[in-house]
């Protein structure tokens, strides 16, 4: 531990600009500090930075190794911390934004029983939220959603399908090509932050196909348009998660089936750093653990995020 402590006065050296800031911010004398530097370079048979009575600046060797020091006691805090959690129960309050309807929302029920202490807060909506300027914990997003300062794990997958009800296919036959979705009723999505119509994600199926399909309805919300296809109105593009019931029971008939696209990954996205709230690890290690795709253990699966936001529900857009 001792050469710990030597790593965190020279990382305290390099951060602060001085021996005597230094000496400030860990408690210890000026010349401790500088006995400290002495003793590391000694050790390492290096130099790590020049040094006057008036400045010190790091050598070639000294940024090297000031760029490790700080992730090797970034790392030895992350495990100081989990092993205290590990004796306490996670509590608090979980600040948390999904999708208006959230594949994971039926989970939600059975975490709060598992975890009495921690206080859901729960923010549906369909908008782009900045998860560290609303200082949410935890922001659950389909599809590619890009952000440089945020940590993504991927929960699970999922697909969508074109439905409809038996009796609007008795009234009006079935689509048996993406094409023939011309002559059919269709009831669509329009994202709220862009305006844009969600585009349905058939294989031969064009964005100039999709852009001539009639308008029967056109609304920011899955519930009205499901209800819309139960009552026969038209044919609706949706997740299978939020019909499968539907579905099983047969008042909505799944359709084009060979044409479907793609999958879509469900990523629980949350402020990146060194170290994870206790709250917001049980949290994602249960949806994946539910769920099914994700690793269950810690955060493994884990990533950095790269470029900048794009659409919240990470759906294609027309």
């Amino acid at each position: 531990m001792a050469q710990l402590d030597n790593l965190d006065i020279f990382v305290q050296v390099v951060k602060s600009g001085s021996f005597v800031a230094a000496a400030r911010a860990t408690g210890l004398s000026p010349s401790a500090v500088s006995k400290a530097m002495t003793r590391l370079e000694q050790h390492l048979a290096t130099r790590l930075m020049n040094r006057n009575t008036r400045s010190m600046a790091l050598t070639t060797e000294g940024m090297r190794f000031y760029e490790r020091c700080v992730g090797i006691l970034n790392a030895v805090e992350e495990a100081r911390n989990e092993l205290l959690q590990a004796n306490h129960a996670p509590s608090g309050t979980l600040r948390l934004s999904l999708a208006q309807e959230s594949q994971a929302f039926p989970w939600m029920t059975a975490f709060a029983a598992k975890y009495p202490d921690i206080v859901l807060d729960l923010d549906f909506c369909d908008r782009l939220v900045d998860v560290i300027e609303e200082g949410y914990d935890v922001a659950l997003r389909s599809g590619h959603v890009a952000d440089s300062r945020l940590m993504a794990r991927k929960i699970t997958t999922f697909s969508s399908s074109v439905v409809a009800s038996p009796a609007y296919l008795k009234r009006s036959g079935a689509p048996e090509t993406p094409a023939d979705l011309a002559g059919h009723a269709c009831l669509h999505y329009r994202f709220p932050h862009s305006g844009k119509l969600e585009l349905w994600q058939l294989k031969t199926f064009s964005p100039a196909q999709f852009a001539a399909l009639p308008l029967t309805m056109v609304c920011n919300n899955m519930h009205a348009r499901r209800d819309f296809a139960r009552k026969g109105l038209g044919l609706a593009w949706l997740p299978d998660y939020y019909v499968q019931e539907d579905l099983r029971r047969g008042s909505l008939v799944g359709l084009l089936e060979d044409f479907s696209e793609r999958c879509e990954p469900l990523w629980a996205l949350w402020p990146a750093g060194p170290f994870m709230p206790l709250k917001s690890r049980v949290f994602i290690d249960f949806l994946c653990e539910s769920l099914g795709d994700g690793a269950a253990v810690g955060c493994e699966g884990a990533a950095p995020m790269k470029g900048s936001s794009a659409s919240p529900e990470g759906r294609r857009e027309y």
